[in-house]
């Protein structure tokens, strides 16, 4: 993927959506409201953010700047078979446009090339799609991996210098798990030891734990400085192994998403960090993105770089800034912008934890 021009911070793209939501109000090239259908295509339900948020905010978003757009919604459980026969099926259904969460880029490439047959504008979302699609909206995936990097290293402290890393990296089906892995390896590399390196299928902290396991085996459990987990669900299965192991402290440990469980352990100090991604800003733009497709507009207005897959150059995008999150700028953050409560992060055990992390109300 080539570098970004520019990438887009929270408050520049609240002033691109609203020059887009002016310019999509009324009739546009491609007729009213009336009909347009919005498809969703989500990859899985192993990590919580899609249904939990991605979904309803989403259709909630599409809601507001087209009260008669319908959204239908598919979830392929990582499965690309699945995916291909989703997507298939809503375009029977004639849908106006799809947003495509691709569980495996040229599995579905096909599928895409499908779409642009039949007029149908596809929005790659989250994960960079393969085929002609007519733009992609994300967050900077080197960027996340280079902030779970340089957190790794200040958790790590005084075995920042040399010390022996475990990569728990992404479902190689995904572009973004090679992207976060780049991310972090420009930081890692010239600092630490990486001692083994998995690639976690499915993002499943099934899987996450076994390998986990494996690598405390040959390593042994006390020679393992800190681990580089590319997401929250598999950092979840990265702490069991090692309390399995009887480890103890744990070392620090790094993640992605903000799930509420892993901000939980951030708390507790079982975990390091998570990236934050403001899923909002993220849901917004594709959401305009899409609703202008589906009316026929360019997306001109919206975009703000472009980025090249493997089969296709120059294709419209909006990247944006995530934040890296640990125990200190709980607050500032996810609390702040209202992903959660601190009554939902400070369960009763936790709160001695929430009271010294300044988490109290």
């Amino acid at each position: 993927m080539r570098a970004p021009r520019w990438r887009v911070s929270a408050g520049l793209l609240a002033v691109v959506l609203a020059v887009s939501l002016a310019g999509c109000t009324g009739d546009g090239a491609g007729g009213g409201d009336d009909g347009l259908t919005v498809g969703l295509l989500l990859p899985s339900r192993a990590v919580p953010r899609w249904e939990q948020s991605d979904k309803p905010m989403i259709e909630k978003r599409v809601k507001e700047l087209c009260s008669e757009c319908t959204v239908v919604y598919a979830n392929a459980e990582n499965d690309a078979a699945s995916q291909r026969q989703q997507m298939k099926s809503m375009m029977t259904r004639g849908v106006s446009v799809l947003i495509l969460d691709v569980v495996d880029p040229k599995a579905l490439r096909s599928s895409v090339r499908a779409a642009e047959r039949e007029g149908i504008p596809v929005v790659a979302y989250d994960r960079l799609a393969e085929g002609p699609i007519a733009g992609f909206v994300s967050f900077d995936g080197r960027e996340v991996g280079r902030l779970q990097g340089e957190a790794l290293l200040r958790g790590m402290g005084a075995r920042a210098d040399g010390g022996s890393v475990v990569m728990m990296n992404g479902d190689p089906a995904s572009p973004n798990a090679a992207w976060y892995e780049g991310g972090a390896r420009s930081v890692l590399e010239d600092r630490v030891r990486i001692a083994r390196s998995y690639d976690t299928l499915g993002w499943r902290t099934e899987n996450a734990h076994d390998q986990m396991s494996a690598a405390i085996s040959v390593l042994g459990p006390n020679r393992i400085d800190g681990v580089l987990a590319a997401n929250d669900s598999i950092a979840a299965g990265v702490v069991a192994a090692l309390k399995s192991a009887r480890v103890s402290p744990l070392p620090a440990i790094t993640g992605q998403d903000a799930d509420l469980d892993a901000v939980r352990r951030i708390v507790e100090g079982e975990q390091y960090m998570t990236v934050y991604k403001p899923f909002r800003l993220e849901t917004d733009a594709a959401s305009a993105m899409a609703v202008a497709l589906a009316r026929g507009n360019d997306v001109d207005a919206l975009v703000t770089t472009s980025v090249d897959s493997p089969t296709t150059e120059d294709v419209p995008s909006i990247l944006l800034d995530p934040i890296s999150v640990t125990r200190e700028n709980i607050g500032r953050t996810l609390v702040q912008d209202g992903v959660y409560t601190v009554d939902q992060i400070c369960t009763p055990k936790l709160r001695p934890d929430c009271d010294r992390a300044g988490l109290t109300g």
